[in-house]
């Protein structure tokens, strides 16, 4: 049996028989019977499975994608009492967040920028078939900034197309929940293409920058679980408008009386109000604050007060000693002191 690691999905592939060929020193997969591979792994939609059959080789980077996704939100969130981590439990394509609340605005968001980043980086770094470097502009020349395209530019559209396809493909419904989803994953999307950055070499004789040619490069996603951490501060409460003819929820607008005023396309937007979060509960992804570790010092989020919900916490004195102040003797001895130190830890009831 396949040990349980992050990189699960690829643990599957291997298990299952996919043989792995280095060819023109491009990683390519062959895969045997991916129809029965694709199959086993829980929480594909259907045509998400049609995908993986079709790019065993891509599944595999976008599994990735989405646990970059994960890590980064539990990673903005860990000090709330909604911390992510009822995500990628089973799977990391299996777990959604049922009510549509603010907490999954910013899931479905960060997770669809991180199978953009993640496919567009294997295709930079040549990790997958059908796509590579963009070489669309290479060549032309900016004559007011001075530069000249050229090198491997991340082809930001083919992740970006990538990502809409695999992301999207989940959302069949004709209800507002599956507008909601569709918008997020779109401004996770958008994020990362208007943070796309340019990096440049210069050239010229003894180090002067006479010329310079330029090509760009993804973001550090941390900036992008800032970003979109800025923007679920900021998210838009909406409701759907129905369409006259079938009455189904045809676009949203902001939930305000009168108005019928669109979110922007880089909000993040919320149908239904965020729960508390204090108690357990798999409808709302929450995997409630008892046990949580707090501060009851602060008077933040990760506090004693407010992560505990009012039922009070415990606390518990922890001693450590190790050896210290270490120095080196001729020759050729090292002496050190015992250092010890008496810690508190509070957890919630």
């Amino acid at each position: 049996m396949c040990r349980k690691t992050r990189l699960w999905i690829f643990h599957i592939f291997l298990c299952l028989g996919i043989v792995y060929l280095k060819i023109g020193g491009l990683s390519s997969v062959v895969a045997l019977g991916a129809s029965i591979i694709c199959n086993k792994i829980p929480g594909l939609a259907p045509r998400q499975r049609v995908i993986c059959q079709s790019r065993p080789d891509a599944i595999i980077v976008i599994g990735q994608g989405v646990q970059m996704g994960i890590d980064e939100c539990q990673f903005q969130f860990k000090n709330g009492r909604w911390n992510c981590s009822a995500l990628g439990e089973r799977t990391v394509f299996g777990k959604e967040l049922k009510v549509g609340s603010k907490e999954a605005a910013f899931a479905y968001a960060i997770i669809a920028a991180g199978v953009a980043h993640a496919v567009t980086a294997a295709c930079t770094q040549g990790n997958l078939s059908a796509c590579g470097c963009d070489r669309d502009k290479q060549g032309f020349y900016s004559p007011e900034d001075g530069w000249r395209w050229g090198g491997c530019s991340a082809d930001i559209r083919y992740g970006l197309g990538f990502s809409k396809v695999f992301m999207d493909a989940r959302e069949v419904k004709q209800n507002a929940r599956t507008l909601m989803n569709l918008h997020n994953n779109e401004v996770g999307r958008k994020v990362l293409e208007r943070n796309m950055r340019l990096e440049c070499k210069c050239h010229g004789v003894s180090g002067s920058c006479t010329a310079r040619t330029c090509w760009t490069t993804l973001p550090r996603f941390r900036e992008l679980g800032y970003l979109l951490k800025e923007r679920y501060d900021h998210a838009l409460h909406v409701e759907p408008v129905k369409a006259r003819r079938n009455r189904r929820p045809a676009f949203l607008k902001i939930r305000k009386a009168q108005s019928y005023r669109k979110p922007t396309p880089t909000d993040l937007v919320y149908i239904e109000r965020s729960p508390s979060y204090c108690e357990e509960d798999a409808v709302t992804g929450s995997v409630g604050t008892q046990g949580r570790l707090c501060d009851r010092h602060s008077q933040q989020a990760n506090g004693c007060d407010l992560m505990c919900c009012g039922r009070g916490y415990n606390t518990h004195q922890y001693s450590r000693v190790w050896q210290c102040n270490c120095k080196f003797l001729w020759c050729c001895y090292v002496r050190c002191n015992t250092c010890s130190e008496r810690t508190e830890v509070h957890t919630c009831k």
